[in-house]
């Protein structure tokens, strides 16, 4: 049964037709489905981002009309990928297991057809099943993760607990959904984890590019890393997108914002950026909670977050079916 939004009015992503789960035919056709996720259950401080997915889906200027020509790539993602929306998984804040269980089920189902699931959070409790649900189809450890996060996320517990959104990373490795050396985490900083928890990122081989890293050597030599590394001997990429990787004075709506970050140009650039130079299985963007957002400042990114994935995948379908792109001369496609 579809939920539109579990947390108020339904309302689809930017307009695009909305589709039955439970009724594969309205979507398997799709090149990419909307998920929402709206579980706030794992958040160590500051909740509220149960309301993301309803405010990234809805949050625009412009008419909710399905459509959403790129003036960069010239292609309409929206239209060309023929994107629905699923709606919302239950997701009970009280149940973590049976909401992770949920979200997983539903992604897996996806990924089995050979759809591009697009997950609305939500707190980052759910990349534990979506990275799972996507381990499924493509492989046990055959998937990479690349993560974007002022936090590794790599907590061994929390209050006690193996499951919030401090641990989800630990916790895929440890399964062997992706492989620890097949990790790349982006955007790190601040004052967590101590040194118990970093030797044992090390010992997994994790690559986490830190902001002092990016400063000195530059965001573009670093995605230039990071991707060569996610698609070598491993057969999809995940990308996960935590909207405090970004500096919270252009992503204030978030549960633990962390002075020092990306600017949203820089998120934005990358996201399409892996895009349009991996082989994408799935993407997940997280922790938006409206509550603490101003002016939708951060509702606003992580609509375009989505929109620029989007639009790399589409860029990249046209460009393998030789039709014709826009082929914008910046660093962007530096390398193809």
């Amino acid at each position: 049964m579809r939920i539109g939004n579990m947390y108020g009015p339904d309302a689809t992503f930017l307009g695009v037709p909305a589709a039955d789960p439970d009724s594969p035919a309205e979507w398997r056709d799709a090149g990419a489905v909307i998920i929402g996720a709206p579980f706030d259950g794992g958040t160590s401080h500051r909740s509220g981002c149960r309301f993301g997915p309803q405010a990234i889906r809805i949050t625009d200027y412009l008419p909710h009309d399905g459509m959403r020509p790129s003036l960069a790539l010239g292609v309409d993602p929206l239209t060309e990928l023929g994107v629905v929306d699923l709606g919302d998984v239950e997701m009970p804040s009280g149940d973590t297991e049976r909401s992770i269980k949920a979200l997983e089920a539903r992604v897996s189902a996806v990924a089995n057809v050979g759809v591009i699931p697009i997950i609305l959070g939500g707190d980052h409790t759910i990349a534990l099943p979506d990275v799972t649900g996507i381990a499924h189809h493509v492989g046990w450890g055959r998937v990479s993760v690349i993560h974007f996060d002022a936090h590794a996320d790599t907590g061994d517990t929390q209050f006690g607990s193996l499951y919030g959104h401090g641990t989800p990373m630990r916790r895929l490795i440890e399964s062997g959904a992706c492989r620890g050396d097949r990790f790349l985490q982006v955007g790190l900083r601040g004052y967590w984890p101590e040194p118990d928890t970093l030797r044992w990122m090390a010992e997994q081989g994790m690559r986490s590019f830190e902001m002092s890293e990016i400063v000195s050597r530059g965001l573009d030599a670093v995605l230039d890393e990071a991707i060569e590394i996610a698609t070598t001997d491993c057969d999809a990429v995940f990308l996960s997108v935590d909207v405090d990787v970004v500096d919270p004075g252009s992503a204030p709506g978030t549960g633990t914002p962390e002075p020092g970050g990306l600017t949203s140009r820089e998120l934005l650039d990358a996201v399409r950026r892996i895009a349009m130079q991996t082989p994408l299985c799935g993407m997940d963007v997280v922790e938006v909670s409206p509550p603490y957002d101003h002016a939708e400042i951060t509702a606003y990114l992580a609509n375009r977050v989505v929109l620029e994935v989007l639009g790399g995948i589409a860029w990249r379908r046209k460009n393998e079916r030789g039709e014709e792109t826009r082929n914008p001369s910046d660093p962007l496609l530096k390398g193809r």
